[in-house]
């Protein structure tokens, strides 16, 4: 969070660096000298792999941006568990606004489910159209916050596939109230836990049966408390308990 007039330095994502020869290239280049026009000698910082690298503009030409190095240190808005959304298809604009929330809070991933009650119910082909448009909310998500990496947004995938996912996490979390059995997010123990799974309803939410695959996963039950909320204030509510506590907010 920043206060009103404090100047954020411009953060730029690659998959790769040489510490020797930081450069960037294209949209990213023409963004720096047209868009935010940039000069050599101003600075800027460039994220790879949840590091970020403290760089001085040492020349702009057309589509180049030359870089040098001035320090380097893991990004310290990267959280220390890489969480997974598993989250049922609400409305596309639902989905939009908890793709955004979600990485402004740290997830790593997320990833869209169709399940019996969404109401929502595009096809895979629709979806896959969406995708672009999904990952460059998260993209400009993680710029704003200050992330490290950027989160991806994943195909959609049914219910029996994310449950296969969530096995090979080292937690997951059902938020479920229609039965009995759901315990506060206070008594989940996730020590150890460096991989954490979130399973969230549409507008829907679970029906039984799925609810009783998420959990035969080998996800944990919790609840909320006793207020009714929005599908869309589900994930935000969730995941800002888990980062609390697991010392990440």
């Amino acid at each position: 969070m920043t206060m009103d007039g404090d100047e954020i330095m411009p953060r730029f994502f690659t998959n790769e660096i040489d510490e020797n020869n930081i450069t960037l290239t294209g949209s990213d280049a023409r963004h720096i000298g047209f868009s935010l026009r940039m000069r050599p000698g101003e600075e800027l910082t460039v994220c790879c792999c949840g590091v970020d690298y403290h760089c001085r503009i040492s020349g702009i030409t057309g589509d180049t941006v030359s870089l040098e190095l001035i320090s380097k240190e893991h990004c310290a808005a990267e959280p220390s568990i890489e969480v997974t959304m598993f989250q049922a298809l609400p409305k596309p604009d639902k989905l939009e606004y908890i793709i955004q929330k979600s990485v402004e809070l740290g997830a790593a991933r997320i990833v869209p489910m169709l399940t019996r009650r969404c109401v929502s119910r595009p096809s895979e082909a629709d979806f896959a159209k969406k995708l672009p448009r999904l990952n460059k909310i998260a993209a400009e998500a993680a710029k704003q916050s200050g992330r490290g990496i950027v989160p991806t947004v994943e195909p959609m995938v049914g219910l029996e596939q994310a449950a296969e996912m969530m096995k090979t996490l080292d937690k997951t979390i059902l938020l479920y109230e229609e039965e009995s059995g759901g315990r506060p997010f206070k008594y989940i123990d996730f020590t150890n836990s460096k991989t954490v799974g979130v399973a969230i309803g549409s507008e829907g939410g679970f029906d039984k049966g799925e609810a009783q695959a998420i959990i035969d996963s080998g996800a944990d039950q919790v609840w909320l408390g006793k207020r009714i909320l929005r599908c869309e204030t589900a994930p935000i509510t969730a995941l800002s308990i888990l980062m609390f506590l697991t010392n990440n907010m």
